[in-house]
């Protein structure tokens, strides 16, 4: 598809575009998705048709970790993100059961053929917290500091790569520009990366941004910030202007919503059994049974976006050499872990992609476990298995090290499953701040992680040696691909070049999915409506409690 102009209609009711809109924009980003926006059963004790939302009362949730960052435009943390998307909103949003771009502070688009310019029509009655109109300006002013932060902003900068600058056409009117097409840059308007500031935000510094100093656009608003202790958002008085991918479209219902950092897992799984929390969305394997049913309910969904991976840092001398790369993926069994230290939700990686991401296609005949395999690779590279049962190479020990924050017991298990073909993982577990520091060093072997988005433009965004270059090598044949897939505006050709560039990352060792997250809340029946986002972020806007 190639059509001249792709726009949207819409207004603030759930799913409320039309039937031709609807078709236009999946069409240029969607279509083709595997599994796009795929939403888990849900349980009996969440909101019903039957029940009436009731206003009022205060929501108490358990994060595990304080990164000292809010910020909508910095912060880049689950646990920060759980706070910072309710007080943003953005200028679209997307369904997530479909994956169709909906209308939000923007109630139509415009873009053209080739995905380099995009023109937003402004809904004329959004303000930001503090009653400040959002307008074209307020618009163009957003997003120029987000380029500004620079790697700061880490998620909203790389949406916003080849940004030639937004034009104001008048007051409720704003084109966004790129110097090249970026296919992607619809979706990620959707993002709470991009949500909007308002206008006084961008004089603030950095720091102060982080420590929820700045005025959103969203339902809540920070209310109070206590480092390592607490997040309070107090609910915006007369916000209405909700998404159409939300049911609610007036003030949030809830008061007030707590995020209370609760590190310990059993402190956490104790604190909602008792009733001192409401809700968690960060409950360990073992104890998420307890809550399903007597008196709570749980809810899950796979996060879309790139999978648990080990990450190669490929200017280091043993993460450099493709042989052990390619050994270690084939000498994991993914099934195995999702199997014994995984929730029943988890599933073992079948891509770079998880299956809820747009344009997932299944490559799991790519990641099949293949111990026989992985030792021939090693023998054909000259590792050779030593007394202790450690492979060498010309006096060198094949023992490497990953670098992470997460749980442990995947990669404890990975580590076991690798010393069976000769090879010495070692594990090197650290702080949140630790682990960001060394990234921005260089100096790991191995990092892992995941990144969650609802669009396959994550595969560009990590692995591109043009973007953030996660394997810090020269570019090659599969950066074509990459950038290629940002710059297509037709659906199967941008399938096509993402499944490809998936492969090729698989086989040359760049990626080394293990497996798919997936984000459970564990709840008390008195809570209702608190649900996900298309990015399988929480949305506590349509949330309410029972009253007493």
């Amino acid at each position: 598809m190639n059509p001249t102009s792709l726009r949207s209609h819409g207004s603030t009711g759930r799913r409320s575009l039309t039937a031709a809109a609807t078709v236009a924009v999946t069409g240029l980003l969607l279509t083709g998705c595997g599994g796009a926006g795929t939403t888990e059963p849900e349980s009996a004790a969440t909101t019903t048709a039957t029940e009436e939302p009731v206003a009022g009362g205060d929501l108490t949730f358990a994060i595990t970790v304080d990164s000292h960052c809010i910020d909508p435009q910095q912060v880049g943390n689950n646990d920060a993100i759980a706070a910072a998307r309710q007080t943003v909103a953005s200028l679209t949003a997307q369904d997530p059961e479909t994956g169709e771009i909906l209308p939000w502070l923007a109630e139509s688009w415009e873009v053209d053929e080739d995905a380099s310019s995009y023109t937003f029509t402004l809904r004329d009655d959004a303000t930001y917290a503090d009653g400040t109109p959002i307008d074209a300006e307020s618009v163009k002013t957003n997003f120029d500091a987000i380029v500004a932060l620079g790697a700061t902003a880490s998620l909203g900068s790389q949406y916003l790569v080849g940004y030639d600058g937004t034009t104001v056409v008048d007051e409720r009117t704003v084109t966004v520009d790129f110097a090249e097409p970026s296919a992607q840059f619809l979706q990620a308007t959707s993002t709470f990366s991009l949500g909007l500031l308002s206008p006084d935000s961008a004089e603030l510094t950095p720091e102060q941004r982080c420590a929820g100093e700045f005025v959103g656009s969203g339902p809540f608003a920070v209310q109070s910030y206590t480092l390592d202790q607490e997040i309070v958002l107090e609910k915006v008085p007369g916000y209405a202007w909700g998404s159409a991918a939300n049911d609610n479209t007036g003030e949030a219902y809830l008061d007030t919503v707590t995020l209370k950092v609760i590190p310990e897992a059993s402190v956490r799984s104790g604190s909602l059994q008792s009733g001192q929390i409401d809700a968690t969305a960060a409950l360990s394997t073992v104890d998420l049974p307890q809550f399903d049913g007597n008196g709570f309910w749980l809810s899950y969904r796979a996060n879309p976006g790139v999978v648990f991976n080990l990450f190669p840092n490929e200017s280091s001398p043993l993460a450099g050499d493709e042989a052990v790369r390619r050994a270690i993926s084939k000498g994991i069994d993914r099934q195995q872990i999702a199997d014994t230290v995984l929730s029943e939700q988890d599933e073992p990686a079948t891509g770079v992609l998880s299956h809820s991401t747009p344009l997932y296609e299944d490559i799991a005949d790519e990641l099949e476990y293949d111990p026989e395999g992985a030792r021939q690779i090693l023998d054909d590279a000259g590792w050779v298995e030593g007394a202790d049962g450690v492979r060498e190479k010309d006096g060198e020990k094949l023992s490497t090290t990953v670098t992470f924050w997460q749980v442990p017991e995947p990669l404890e298990l990975v580590q076991q499953q690798l010393a069976q073909i000769g090879i010495d993982l070692q594990l090197q577990h650290v702080t949140v701040a630790e682990s960001q520091a060394i990234k921005e060093s260089g100096d790991f072997d191995f990092d892992y992680y995941n990144l969650t988005r609802a669009d396959a433009d994550v595969l560009r965004t990590i692995f591109s040696a043009n973007a953030r270059n996660v394997n810090q090598r020269d570019a090659e044949a599969v950066d074509d691909l990459l950038d290629r897939s940002a710059a297509s505006t037709d659906a199967a050709e941008r399938q096509e070049l993402v499944t490809e560039a998936s492969r090729l990352l698989v086989q040359q060792g760049h990626a080394i999915p293990v497996y798919e997250l997936s984000t459970t809340i564990a709840a008390a029946d008195t809570v209702h409506g608190l649900a996900f986002e298309a990015s399988s972020r929480l949305d506590f806007y349509d949330a309410w409690v029972d009253q007493d």
